[in-house]
């Protein structure tokens, strides 16, 4: 383990503790720091070199992220120390929403989601950079190279044209569509809780720009799995606790449509042993559309 190298890093250089942590998906090393005060502590997360560039982009949204009072860790340094790359930021004290939220009333689920859903609002403030092409030009492309990969492998899809159709006949609505931030990981798994209330969001690692609406996604394939209450909260509280209009629901139906495809390559190519339990969630989310001749889910009541 790399003590030594953590003992090099100028901000934590007097720490008193230090303690792996084992979670997540990522391939970052990532440890929790206790400072010498007690009080204080802090994420490291230590990276191969060749990302120092991505973690430094990660960084300046984090930064971007404070301006507009978004409840995450705050970024408070970034650089190299050995043959490795670290990033520290302040540390979210709580709990996974996911381990968490089964355990609250149904109205708790709710508020949280409300809250959740305020949040993503204040993210979406924050607009793409000059040179980012539209939003519907990286997206059309990229449906297009997943739906080449899904027709030439082996896994189908039950009404699989019907599905195509549909997108086809709406993806023309991406044209007008803003290019902001997008988390784009935004689920229970990313939201951490303390005393049933929200504390902030983790993992910008991922984060995109293009429509806001696609964020909704993760809602149909994840959230809305685990609690039917959170998600309607997270839509009305992104809307201001008001209901959404036609145009929300049907770009969130294209997106999901879309997404069925997309999951189909990407289990094949990452997680193959997966297939069956991806597929039980596209499932859930076709029933809950009726195959997309209705566009708001069955579950959202």
């Amino acid at each position: 383990m790399n003590k030594t190298l953590i003992k090099q890093i100028p901000t934590i250089i007097n720490c008193k503790e230090v303690i792996e942590i084992k979670k997540g998906f990522s391939s970052d090393e990532k440890f929790l720091i206790h400072m010498q005060d007690g009080k204080n502590k802090l994420l490291l997360r230590m990276f191969d070199l060749q990302v120092l560039e991505l973690k430094k982009k990660e960084y300046s949204i984090l930064e971007r992220m404070q301006d507009y009072n978004v409840t995450c860790s705050k970024p408070i340094s970034i650089g190299e120390v050995g043959n490795r790359g670290y990033l520290i930021t302040s540390y979210l004290e709580g709990k996974d929403a996911e381990d968490e939220i089964l355990k609250y009333s149904e109205q708790e689920q709710y508020n949280l989601g409300i809250e959740a859903g305020k949040e993503l609002r204040k993210m979406h403030q924050l607009t793409a950079p000059s040179h980012i092409s539209s939003w519907y030009a990286r997206k059309a492309e990229k449906h297009k190279k997943y739906i080449d990969a899904y027709l030439a492998g082996q896994v189908k899809v039950n009404h699989d044209k019907k599905i195509m159709s549909f997108i086809d006949e709406n993806i023309h609505l991406m044209k007008q569509r803003p290019n902001l931030f997008q988390h784009d990981d935004f689920h229970l798994g990313n939201i951490i809780v303390t005393n049933k209330k929200f504390a902030g969001t983790i993992d910008f690692g991922s984060y995109d720009w293009g429509d806001p609406i696609h964020e909704f996604l993760k809602i149909g394939i994840f959230s809305r799995g685990v609690s039917i209450p959170f998600s309607i909260g997270q839509i009305r509280g992104y809307f201001d606790n008001k209901e959404p209009d036609e145009d929300f629901w049907m770009l969130y139906a294209l997106y999901l449509a879309m997404c069925v495809f997309s999951t189909v390559v990407w289990t094949t190519k990452t997680i193959p042993d997966q297939m069956n339990e991806m597929l039980d969630k596209v499932y859930l989310y076709l029933e809950d559309h009726d195959y997309f001749s209705r566009l708001k889910p069955k579950w959202y009541e």
